[in-house]
């Protein structure tokens, strides 16, 4: 009996082992995140005055579980949204690695956990690459001095000026009291005959119509309709529609002319300079942007062109997303020059 009791007790213990071991393995297994994990941010240029933390582009952004991969790039702003497709166990690290050939690599380790790495905007500050030490062989080259820079740009908007008016007349002839029996045209309830006539102006060329006014002044008025489909938004041509189911009518058609044209206006602004860099802005409607400034004391002027060409200096622009649409512009010194 001992014996037996004793292979019970053995029985139980190994029993209960193998449920604390179950247990622990439930309680331990990672669940599967059932969506794709975003990874989103910013990059910016690692420098101890945030006034120059530059957004940097074009970084080549990679993250990784081990298993799964997903790469995408900045934009102007510095932003990425990098996504893995895969289901992701929790628990398991995500590794995020920069790269750009201008600044060191840099690598953001995350965990994809109870709570999702998308829950945070990421800033990544990314150290510029040194940049190769001077030859002391060479004598040192003396920098030219940019200084009393301007922006210059053409904003062109679309005025009206009131040049004159027009007038004209016209008549509808018509005889009253005869039955229409259908001979169209007839009267708005069909019982009279009736007549139409209309007439038409023209503004010229970059003119158009506004304030018309159409009406019947002699006649009987009471029995006369006047269509104003063709003039009631104005335009270079405008035509007047009068229906007449009595005697004749006469009818006065008035309207103002007002010219376009479109106006240029040379705007300035100034630039913001930090350390070799600087940035202004310009509303979606500039053309012609150029800068103005004195290179070693001799005034210069530098059209900044499509291409964004500056012999002194290397320039990126970005549009902003939101509704204004501000352009947003950045300079950067080239070796050889300074402010």
């Amino acid at each position: 009996m001992k014996r037996k009791a004793l292979v019970w007790t053995i029985i139980a213990i190994a029993a209960a082992a193998t449920a604390v071991v179950l247990v622990r393995l439930y309680v331990h297994k990672p669940t599967a995140l059932r969506r794709s994990i975003p990874i989103e941010g910013a990059v910016i240029r690692q420098d101890p005055d945030s006034r120059k933390e530059l957004p940097i582009e074009d970084v080549m952004i990679t993250a990784s579980d081990g298993v799964v991969s997903a790469a995408t790039q900045s934009d102007a702003s510095g932003y990425f949204k990098v996504v893995l497709e895969r289901q992701v166990w929790s628990g398991q690290p995500i590794v995020v690695t920069f790269q750009h050939p201008e600044y060191q690599p840099a690598t953001l380790n995350l965990i994809a956990g109870r709570i999702l790495v998308d829950d945070k905007l990421h800033v990544v500050a990314m150290e510029p690459v040194p940049s190769p030490e001077p030859v002391t062989s060479k004598p040192t080259i003396k920098e030219s001095v940019v200084s009393n820079i301007r922006v210059r740009y053409t904003i062109n908007s679309r005025t009206e000026s009131n040049v004159g008016s027009a007038v004209k007349t016209f008549q509808v002839f018509n005889r009253g009291n005869v039955p229409c029996e259908k001979h169209l045209p007839c009267s708005p309830d069909g019982k009279w005959k009736a007549a139409k006539g209309s007439a038409s102006l023209d503004a010229g060329q970059d003119n158009a119509f506004g304030n018309v006014r159409a009406s019947c002044i002699a006649g009987p008025c009471p029995f006369t309709k006047i269509d104003s489909s063709g003039f009631e938004h104005g335009g270079r041509h405008i035509t007047i529609t009068a229906l007449d189911w009595s005697d004749t009518a006469t009818f006065l058609l008035e309207a103002e002319v007002f010219h376009t044209a479109i106006s240029s206006n040379v705007r300035e602004s100034y630039p913001v300079v930090f350390g070799r860099t600087l940035n202004f802005t310009l509303p979606p409607t500039q053309e012609g942007v150029s800068l103005e400034a004195e290179i070693d004391g001799a005034p210069m002027v530098f059209p900044l062109g499509p291409n964004l060409y500056l012999s002194w200096a290397t320039c990126t622009a970005r549009t902003n997303a939101d509704e204004d649409k501000t352009t947003v512009y950045r300079c950067e010194l080239r070796p050889g020059y300074r402010f």
